[in-house]
């Protein structure tokens, strides 16, 4: 049985579109997870932006469903060993996408919408500017002299490459007289053409390793924890964006980066101002057509605001700004042979297909293996249900089409079937996990009576690979953080029998004692490695509660609603004591979970369902024995009239935008609620309001309009 075809957004209605959204939410983050920290991506840039802009537009059909873990909040990738942490003041987020004209001409329009900019007000002035394809640094200036650098990292902490960045010429080490006490200048580091090829010439010759392109040479020279190897290697620099500022001395991005040119840094000559979106596309074509002679990578053209002004009233979401967008260039292709089709078991039990290819060149990069991220793909049925690739399955010998989509990831987009051996055979997805033999189904969604389009072993914790994998979840940087202790040594302690557990981290070092083969005696490990791994174990036996829910691997859990959970309940005793009662959908605990603003039913019964199985809770007595998850962090609203309180907005908001009003409501220490329940304090009511105002005025609950709201917090 196939998925059925799925509706487009205008279609859907109101619970389809939450449980699509649900649905969305755990698969694209299941993605970031396998792109950031596990380094095996199992789905093209292509279809992962297809996921993210189904996504919008079903959040934009129902606004009022949107959730906080949709469409993403990664950015980028945690900081690597061996480097020092350096926390960004203003966060280094990354940018939405367009692949077509129409795209560009949506971006503009959304801009416009936001913003209330009717065309008589004049031009919408827009930037354009080839997207470097390199490693993105900010550099910090005290005084006119630059004091670090650091890489993006993860978006909120990058590396620590001061000293490499040092010896890039591009990089001026003081700036001019009268700049303003504190400036971060932002870009980009890459290398041309022409000293990629000549590196490669000279690592080839003295027996080294090479380069797959130009963007990897520069990160991977950046990066040197020697700083003379990175003075050896041709590095240059672009500069185009700033972080903090302590002044900022222009009113437009355009005049931003003329400034920064004045102040010694090298900046892009093809950088131009657009009144209209056609002379944006006139400018990606033109850029686009000159691209093989610019002499340095690019794969695309970044469009933004010109006028700051607008800029900060446009603000951003979750993971870009929206006063900016990267228009991509085109995918490119080759042609090579699928050799086999391996099944990889995640930590949620995702089956999940990976092609095995005859390697090959695509873009300067050698291509081996390429995303048929479920059954349906190698079938040649898409999301929607409907054929794609013509409906040509895939089948082990066949002759496929590679494209690196976004220059990044590769996948399968065609097949040549007159050169289709003649003994190919359909691929059998597995019914069974190939790592425990338990049964794999594919779930019916009960709202919408769809399958899931992902296989799932039912194996649980007996299944070996999920367990390793939900303790590499449990360490990762955004969880326990437990330096030393990443993917390679789970793997080992799973292996070895010394980690099953959460909790057999934290015991670790005591059953070491009585070990009879020291950890410090095993491969691979000394008395000064096993010595720091136990620090390290030790120094993560408090830690922040939202860390604590996310490391639980709480299926459809991702960082955003375990920030959402924890800032709700403040402590872990409260957020344990509510999902136990919460299993009755009858009670008030029930009802609170799902009156938390961003928490959809199905997230919901995830959380309670987890904490109705006696494995868990035993686990958790085990684990709680061993560290203490500390209270959420409260914001400080002192003299707030609303702090504490818990707020709904409904209606049309004219003075503001639903995502700046609660934004607002929780700086100054509110709690915003997405539905009226008697736990409500205060609902702002615009034109329009409905069913919300109604159930407020039969509850009693104080309203007010959105004019009562600004003279009520001061605004």
């Amino acid at each position: 049985m196939t998925e059925r075809p799925r509706p487009d957004a205008d279609h859907l209605t109101r619970e389809e579109a939450a449980a699509e959204l649900e649905r969305l939410a755990a698969e694209i983050a299941g993605h970031d997870r396998r792109y950031h920290a596990e380094d095996a991506p199992t789905i093209s840039d292509a279809d992962y932006d297809a996921l993210r802009r189904r996504n919008a537009e079903i959040e934009a059909r129902f606004p009022d469903l949107v959730r906080p873990d949709s469409p993403s909040l990664r950015v980028g990738a945690s900081v690597a060993d061996g480097f020092g942490k350096i926390t960004h003041q203003v966060p280094m987020l990354s940018l939405d996408n367009a692949f077509t004209d129409e795209d560009v001409r949506d971006f503009v329009g959304r801009v416009r919408r936001f913003l209330k900019f009717d065309p008589l007000m004049g031009d919408l002035v827009v930037t354009a500017e080839p997207k470097i394809d390199g490693l993105s640094l900010s550099l910090r200036y005290e005084n006119g002299v630059l004091v670090s650098a650091a890489t993006r990292g993860d978006g909120t902490v990058g590396e620590n490459v001061t000293a490499n960045a040092r010896t890039i010429a591009d990089i001026p080490q003081r700036l001019p007289a009268g700049v303003p006490a504190v400036v971060e200048v932002r870009g980009e580091v890459y290398m041309s053409h022409a000293d990629f090829a000549a590196l490669n010439a000279r690592m080839a010759a003295n027996g080294g390793k090479t380069f797959a392109n130009p963007r990897n040479a520069a990160a991977g020279s950046l990066r040197q924890l020697n700083p003379e190897i990175t003075a050896s290697r041709p590095l240059r620099f672009f500069a185009y964006a700033w972080g903090e500022m302590s002044e900022v001395p222009a009113a437009t991005q355009f005049d931003m980066v003329r400034q920064f040119a004045d102040w010694g840094f090298a900046v892009n000559p093809r950088m131009q101002r657009c009144a209209r979106v056609e002379e944006l596309l006139a400018v990606y074509h033109g850029i686009e057509e000159d691209r093989s002679g610019l002499g340095y990578d690019i794969d695309g053209v970044v469009y933004k605001i010109d006028r700051l002004d607008l800029q900060q009233r446009l603000g951003f979401v979750s993971r870009s700004p929206r006063w900016a967008i990267a228009h991509k260039f085109p995918a490119e292709k080759a042609y090579t042979v699928l050799k086999d089709i391996e099944i990889q078991v995640g930590r949620t039990g995702a089956l999940t297909p990976v092609a095995k290819l005859e390697p090959v060149t695509v873009g300067g990069v050698v291509v081996s293996n390429a995303t048929l991220h479920n059954e349906d793909y190698i079938k040649a049925i898409g999301m929607d249900g409907e054929p794609i690739r013509g409906g040509k399955d895939l089948r082990i010998g066949d002759t496929v089409m590679i494209q690196r989509a976004g220059d990044v990831i590769p996948q399968i987009v065609d097949i040549d079937l007159a050169r289709r051996p003649a003994d190919a055979q359909p691929y059998v997805f597995p019914t069974v996990c190939p790592a425990c033999g338990s049964h794999a189904v594919r779930e019916e969604n009960a709202k919408t009576g769809r399958l899931d389009s992902v296989r799932r072993c039912t194996g649980g914790l007996i299944c070996p690979a999920q367990a390793a994998e939900k303790l590499k979840h449990f360490v990762q940087r955004n969880a326990f953080d437990i330096e030393g202790l990443g993917d390679k040594q789970i793997d080992a302690f799973f292996a070895e029998g010394l980690v099953r557990t959460p909790a057999d981290i934290f015991t670790l070092e005591a059953r070491d004692k009585a070990a009879l083969t020291k950890l410090r005696n095993r491969d691979g490990w000394g008395a000064v490695s096993a010595r720091n791994l136990f620090e390290a174990i030790n120094a993560r036996r408090r830690i922040d509660l939202h860390r604590f829910i996310f490391a639980l691997g709480i299926r459809h859990v991702g960082e955003g609603n375990a920030k959402l959970l924890a800032r709700a309940y403040g402590s872990w005793g409260a957020f344990e004591a509510a999902m136990t009662a919460a299993l009755d959908h009858a009670s008030d605990a029930w009802a609170d979970l799902n009156a938390v603003d961003g928490i959809g039913e199905t997230l919901a019964e995830a959380v309670v369902q987890f904490f109705a199985e006696d494995h868990n809770r035993e686990a958790l007595a085990a684990l709680l024995a061993e560290v203490t998850p500390l209270d959420a962090e409260k914001i400080d609203a002192s003299g707030s009239p609303v702090a504490g309180k818990t707020v709904v907005f409904t209606g049309s908001l004219e003075r503001m935008t639903r995502d700046e009003a609660k934004a607002m409501a929780e700086r100054l220490g509110a709690k915003v609620a997405g539905s009226v329940s008697k736990k409500t304090n205060l609902l702002v009511a615009g034109p329009g309001a409905g069913s919300k105002l109604k159930t407020a005025q039969d509850l009693g609950i104080e309203v007010i309009t959105e004019d009562e709201w600004f003279d009520l917090v001061g605004g």
